[in-house]
């Protein structure tokens, strides 16, 4: 069964008659999948869709079997809590809640992460392994988020999206604004750490230098059949 089936999936934007995403039928069942594609390709709108954020204007989502495109927005929210884990391209820590609070805020949101870390100890120790394997110093788990550098800002982003151990990794352009030699420890420690917990890696960026170790390459331009460039979807998804 294949972890991310789209069938018959278009969507437009509201009093639009143009679609920004068209895919007949597109499936996901590697590891880890690099999608690339120019600004206005729908990149964060297909994200957007395959996380249920947005709800297709025709077609079909199935992740993991189910098809949430067709579960009420609570539903949709509750599964991609459970499910789904995100590292955004501005990283969107909350930046007047701890390092520690950041971390554990998906569990909030989530009775199955939070019951897959287990009490308020077994939290606490997953936190400052996730922060030692990261390579952060357990001692900053209580400074505010707004303290934090740059680069420690992204890795206690990949922190969250892994707590509870989600079955899908959902990154959105998260090396923009990093330089090079960050970038690529960024990329190591993402691969390992996923690797760490078996969940599937779609990657998106424009930046085809990265494609190096995923398991599959997509060009979006190549799979998304619209005709027509859009502004991309950059609401922030639910941790």
């Amino acid at each position: 069964m294949a972890t991310v089936e789209l069938k018959k999936l278009t969507y437009r934007w509201p009093n639009s008659t143009q679609d920004i995403i068209s895919i007949p039928e597109w499936s996901l069942d590697s590891d880890t999948i690099f999608m690339f594609g120019p600004s206005g390709s729908g990149k964060s709108t297909l994200i957007g869709l395959i996380g249920g954020v947005l709800v297709p204007t025709t077609g079909e989502i199935y992740i993991n079997g189910i098809d949430t495109s067709s579960l009420a927005q609570s539903k949709r929210d509750e599964f991609r809590a459970d499910n789904i884990g995100f590292v955004f391209q501005q990283f969107n820590l909350i930046p007047y809640l701890s390092v520690e609070e950041n971390i554990l805020l998906p569990l909030q949101f989530s009775e199955k992460r939070r019951s897959r870390v287990g009490n308020r100890k077994a939290q606490l120790n997953t936190v400052n392994r996730l922060l030692q394997e990261l390579g952060l110093p357990t001692s900053i788990v209580t400074r505010p988020a707004i303290e934090l550098s740059v680069g420690q800002q992204q890795r206690v982003a990949i922190a969250r999206a892994l707590i509870g151990e989600p079955g899908i990794i959902i990154a959105d352009e998260p090396t923009s604004a990093l330089d090079a030699d960050t970038r690529d420890a960024f990329m190591k420690l993402l691969f390992e750490e996923v690797k760490k917990i078996k969940a599937t890696l779609i990657f998106v960026s424009h930046d085809r230098s990265l494609t190096h170790g995923f398991d599959r390459v997509v060009s979006l331009m190549e799979i998304n059949q619209a005709k027509t460039f859009a502004p991309e979807f950059k609401e922030s998804a639910a941790v």
